[in-house]
């Protein structure tokens, strides 16, 4: 599907436009600074599943920051709407992969945290918590601890947690990197069916291309350090997808070739 046709009549809720973003570089022997991004420009659109596919350390986490509030450009821009985007805010979500829940509450209390803290009425924000808690497939779980928890399980708690809030836009920077193999495939496709009913536009970081394969609508291949658009690709396949599927090895291969340019 060509480009345009994708977007036609899609509202765009958060356009990147001329990001760049420099560090300081402080040590004994130099002093400096390091591009990490270099006129970084897309849109994400509504209710899409986009993901940010690239090389690793090519930059996808400073990206996924700067889009997401958590830290500010260089150079350059981002807007959620019409308004510019300067520092978090609950209209966007963020699922890490380190796995950042609070030791010392039960899944309910990590769920229904965000709202409460919003000072949400207790009965209110515990319906939506639970409401989320049996959408992550967690319900009996909800007075345990994350200790007691698999990783799988915890991260399906952070997921939960990033929705108490109803974000427009998810953030979800590679939030199954941590998981071993047998769990990240349940992961990838419990991730598709929530969003599948929560209708959320997601941002998804990964460098995995099966993986990048198997959730995206359209997927945002950035170039090696310092980072920019290399390529843009719809992918153009009903899901649920198969792995093994010739379109689906056609479009892995595609990528594949394009990415090894981009390094």
């Amino acid at each position: 599907m060509e480009y345009q046709k994708y977007i036609e009549g899609r509202k765009a809720v958060i356009t990147c436009k001329n990001v760049c973003k420099e560090f300081d570089i402080r040590d004994r022997k130099q002093a400096g600074s390091f591009r990490v991004i270099d006129d970084l420009s897309l849109s994400i659109y509504e209710n899409e599943f986009v993901v940010l596919f690239g090389p690793g350390e090519c930059g996808k986490t400073s990206a996924i920051n700067i889009l997401s509030g958590l830290d500010r450009p260089t150079a350059g821009s981002v807007f959620q709407g019409d308004t510019q985007i300067t520092r978090p805010g609950i209209e966007r979500g963020v699922v890490y992969q380190s796995i950042a829940l609070f030791p010392w509450l039960t899944v309910m209390g990590n769920v229904e945290f965000g709202p409460k803290a919003r000072g949400i009425d207790r009965t209110q924000s515990r319906k939506r918590a639970q409401e989320l808690i049996n959408l992550v497939g967690l319900q009996g779980f909800e007075n345990a601890f994350p200790i007691s928890l698999s990783g799988g399980m915890r991260q399906r708690v952070g997921i939960a947690r990033a929705y108490a809030n109803d974000p427009e836009v998810l953030f979800m920077d590679e939030p199954f990197g941590a998981l071993d193999a047998q769990t990240r495939y349940m992961m990838e496709e419990e991730i598709l069916r929530i969003y599948e009913h929560e209708k959320r536009t997601v941002v998804f970081v990964t460098n995995n291309i099966e993986e990048a394969v198997f959730l995206a609508d359209r997927i945002i291949l950035l170039k090696s350090c310092p980072t920019s658009v290399k390529q843009e690709y719809i992918i153009d396949l009903e899901r649920p997808r198969s792995y093994t599927a010739p379109r689906f090895l056609e479009i892995r291969q595609k990528i594949t070739r394009d990415m090894d340019k981009a390094l």
